[in-house]
């Protein structure tokens, strides 16, 4: 428990809202959290399950139907054939994450990951004993791993790969390409690829894809958080290869269980027509946000040297403002009322020197976000 930090993301957040309930306006930049609500068929649908009484157990691995929808999600939008069994449904993302680690690391094993990068893949595997190592990553790379570095950080006791396309905080994207030499390369090594896909719909540049579509003995997480707007609701999803889908399920069993019951009967209708209309709406007005973010934090004196194609992000360089991002993200909540997140969250390559900016509130907002920060730094 000495190793698992906090999120301090939440910290701040609390404080934020502390703030707000005595009467302060609070631009929140801080949070990843789509600020849009559930999409309407889907909470119908929730509703709907609920009155029909759909209150018990569903199987540990998911309502066989949502499980098929799923596939069929991948065969649609991708052109990748899924056996629906290869498929288990989770509470979040997060419940597939302690799955993949506790049935892949065995304690003292090595899982390698970029720095920066989302702060609960490296508890995930300090949950089960193993060792997170988090490999430095920069503008060079687009904030990803390669699959040079990961040869070059590769040890006898490494065992698996964790990365994440588009990546938190980063919003960057591995490319098909990229994501074909990786696994090429941790295959070689004897190790396993996992995928963090939980961004992939919240795609602004090209087209994004699946790695899926790469071969059948990798990991992929997603989620009906971030694309679908279902934080709350607590549903992600696992593909797994053939012959590790029985541990998953067992393990299942014994963690959690199943499942929200409800939720996965309202996610069944996500994947429709009406819903995927509403969420492409949606997609589009992020891509607006960012445009104009983005070249709003450069022109502040924010370095921001790759343009993120996805999820909801922009990881800044603060180095010409401030050499304490933690100091600064303070400063910038209490005394000009923007909600930001420091660097600390996402790793040790540079904390202090960086901030992350999610553009998860309305445009109106974070235009009145950029004329307070232009205030503070004048």
């Amino acid at each position: 428990m000495a190793r698992i930090q906090p999120f301090y993301v939440m910290d701040l957040l609390a404080r934020a809202r502390g703030l707000e309930a005595q009467g302060r306006s609070i631009i929140h930049m801080e949070i990843g959290e789509p600020d849009f609500p559930t999409p309407a068929p889907i909470v119908a649908a929730g509703q709907a399950a609920l009155a029909s009484g759909e209150t018990h157990y569903t199987p540990a691995k998911g309502l066989p139907a949502l499980r098929e929808a799923i596939a069929g999600f991948y065969r649609h939008r991708y052109g990748v054939e899924l056996d629906p069994q290869r498929v288990i449904v989770t509470p979040g993302s997060s419940g597939a994450l302690q799955l993949v680690m506790s049935v892949l690391v065995n304690p003292g094993q090595s899982v390698l990951m970029a720095d920066p990068g989302y702060p609960c893949n490296r508890h995930f595997v300090e949950l089960v004993e193993g060792t997170p190592l988090g490999i430095p990553v920069g503008a060079d790379t687009g904030y990803q791993l390669t699959a040079e570095l990961v040869e070059q950080h590769w040890r006898e006791d490494s065992c698996a790969v964790l990365v994440a396309s588009p990546a938190n905080p980063t919003g960057t994207l591995l490319s098909q390409s990229q994501l074909k030499a990786l696994h090429r390369t941790v295959q070689r090594l004897g190790g396993v690829l996992i995928v963090d896909e939980i961004y992939q719909g919240l795609v602004y540049d090209g087209e994004g894809g699946t790695a899926l579509a790469l071969a059948d003995d990798l990991f992929v997480l997603n989620s009906f958080s971030k694309f679908f707007g279902m934080t709350g609701w607590r549903l992600g999803w696992l593909v797994a290869p053939e012959a590790v889908v029985d541990p998953l399920d067992r393990l299942a069993q014994n963690i959690f269980l199943a499942a929200p019951t409800l939720s996965q009967h309202a996610a069944l209708v996500a994947f429709s027509p009406e819903v995927m209309e509403i969420l492409e709406v949606r997609r589009l007005e992020f891509q607006r946000r960012r445009d104009f973010l983005l070249p709003a934090l450069r022109g502040l004196g924010f370095d921001l040297p790759v343009t993120p194609q996805g999820a909801f992000y922009l990881y800044a360089g603060c180095e010409a403002i401030s050499d304490d991002s933690a100091a600064l993200a303070e400063r910038l909540l209490g005394e000009a009322g923007v909600a930001v997140t420091p660097g600390l969250d996402f790793g040790f390559n540079r904390p202090e020197s960086h901030l992350r900016f999610a553009y998860t509130t309305g445009l109106e907002r974070l235009e009145q976000g950029v004329e307070r920060l232009h205030r503070f730094l004048l």
